[in-house]
């Protein structure tokens, strides 16, 4: 009778301990981990994505293409404004296996010719997003987002997409690179900081 009660109690705890190992394997499979993917010229959008890394952990990816744009901004520019016209997506060098996992991704970029990025509608194209939470953030030369967030909500009709974050990046076309950098940079995690508790993203302590 005694092996009875305690092969009864051995089985309970072996249900218990399924039961547990499923929650764990669906809550992976469901996606709780952070990737952080940018675009980055003039390392300033890259800049941010670090901050925001330092503030809320995941994984961050560099998107790169297979063809890289010219050094040149000048052709830059037309290439660029060329793939916006035609629609032309630039195949990506990076790849994400295991974007499944993650459940909410951030995604930042310069704003070029006022629009988001090829490279970056190329990614947001290539991968199914459906159901994660989907964080825009961006750099600019100081005219502003354009579409580029408008855009972001568009290629992710069946994500939720909170409110974006922007700030004043390089100048490159007048020789400015790298501006998120020193007192910049500093005032750039204050104002991060408040962006990511506004959005209720939790930030590591």
């Amino acid at each position: 009778m005694k092996l009875m009660k305690m092969l009864a109690a051995l089985l309970v705890f072996c249900v218990i301990s399924s039961c547990s190992d499923a929650q764990e394997k669906t809550k992976s499979k469901n996606g709780t981990k952070i990737l952080i993917v940018y675009l980055s010229r003039t390392n300033n959008t890259k800049a941010i994505a670090q901050i925001i890394h330092q503030k809320v952990g995941g994984d961050m990816v560099a998107i790169e293409m297979e063809k890289p744009y010219p050094a040149d901004y000048k052709a830059t520019v037309a290439q660029v404004s060329n793939e916006n016209e035609s629609g032309f997506l630039p195949i990506l060098k990076t790849k994400i296996e295991n974007i499944d996992e993650y459940g909410v991704v951030f995604v930042g970029f310069p704003t070029w010719g006022m629009a988001l990025p090829p490279p970056m509608k190329s990614f947001l194209r290539q991968y199914n997003l459906k159901g994660k939470i989907i964080v825009p953030f961006n750099t600019n030369a100081g005219y502003g987002i354009g579409s580029t967030f408008e855009t972001v909500k568009a290629l992710c009709p069946e994500s939720n997409v909170l409110d974006g974050f922007s700030v004043k990046g390089g100048v490159e076309k007048d020789g400015v690179l790298l501006a998120i950098q020193g007192d910049a940079r500093t005032t750039a995690k204050k104002e991060v900081t408040k962006w990511l508790e506004k959005i209720d993203i939790q930030i590591k302590q």
